[in-house]
């Protein structure tokens, strides 16, 4: 067996090496080939791609975090090579939506082990821009903006943000084309949602599934305090998802149109600001190594 580990060495200011020093260890012991390939920020598409066709693996594992696992999904498009994740990065949110083992060597264990391969699907925004979890226009946007720009990091950085955007908060016009039928609708955020929850663990979206072949675009309505405290408890019990204050539109494309142009993040990355987005699914596009102990799989 060949692996090809991707590595983001400073995703989440984790550092990686006492996990690859390990990674190296298990596999030296299993007999199992191996290659580390270190994203520097250059090119890395292109010196990526050089790698997948001269090492020829059997198998890829992203190491980092969501950011590190849409960068590796996306250079692996309908190459029918198989990825795993190993959670390093700062939240992992994709890592805990699909049920991957957030201790990094135990999920190492697991992508060697496992035989069990089934179709992530992707998003593909404007036929340019793509995601695997969660994106969206409104005040998540401008926080996500906000805090990138900041040198700080860590909750209190985000709270000061997200106080920030609660003062601004305007409710704007949403326009939606989606099977079949248009939508209008005055909200504070629109999601776009291939999974469940945002990497804080906090649901934007109980009807997502990852692996379905369809997508929700969730426009949330309105925003107080009892809606605040409820997201905020919904990140330990699902049964405190306030779903009053949204609407979710379950399909496989979608048009959106604004009012005006509006701020987009896809996977904690700020976009662009787009007066329409064009949202389309691309089902299974990506080979996840899984288990059958992740539920999707049951779901479909």
């Amino acid at each position: 067996m060949k692996i090809l580990f991707v590595v983001n060495p400073i995703s989440g200011g984790v550092n990686k090496e006492p996990f690859i020093r390990k990674a190296k260890s298990k596999c030296d012991k299993y007999g199992i080939h191996y290659h580390f390939f270190k994203t520097t920020g250059k090119d890395d598409e292109k010196h990526l791609e050089d790698v997948l066709l001269k090492y020829r693996p059997d198998k890829v594992a992203s190491v980092g975090g969501d950011g590190t696992t849409l960068f590796t999904a996306i250079a692996l498009m309908n190459k029918h090579i198989p990825m795993g994740i190993i959670p390093l990065g700062s939240a992992n949110g994709m890592a805990t939506e699909l049920f991957v083992n957030l201790t990094p060597l135990k999920a190492l264990e697991d992508l060697i082990m496992s035989e069990v391969v089934a179709g992530l699907d992707m998003l593909v925004v404007n036929e340019e821009y793509y995601t695997i979890h969660v994106g969206d226009v409104g005040i998540n946007a401008g926080i996500v903006d906000a805090y990138s720009k900041d040198k700080n990091r860590g909750m209190t950085t985000y709270a000061k943000y997200f106080i920030e955007e609660l003062k601004k908060l305007v409710p704007f016009k949403i326009k939606i084309n989606a099977n079949g039928k248009t939508y209008l609708e005055d909200g504070l955020m629109v999601g776009i949602c291939n999974s469940r929850k945002y990497g804080t663990g906090v649901p934007l979206n109980l009807d997502g599934n990852p692996m379905d072949g369809k997508f929700e675009i969730v426009v949330v309505k309105n925003i107080n305090l009892t809606s605040l405290i409820k997201a905020g408890l919904s990140k330990f019990d699902e049964s405190f998802h306030d779903s009053q204050n949204s609407m979710v539109i379950s399909t496989t494309e979608a048009e959106i149109l604004f009012d005006q142009p509006r701020l987009l993040q896809l996977d904690g990355e700020v976009i662009g600001e787009f007066e329409r987005l064009k949202v389309n699914i691309l089902k299974g596009a990506v080979k996840l190594i899984t288990h059958h102990g992740n539920t999707y799989l049951t779901q479909k």
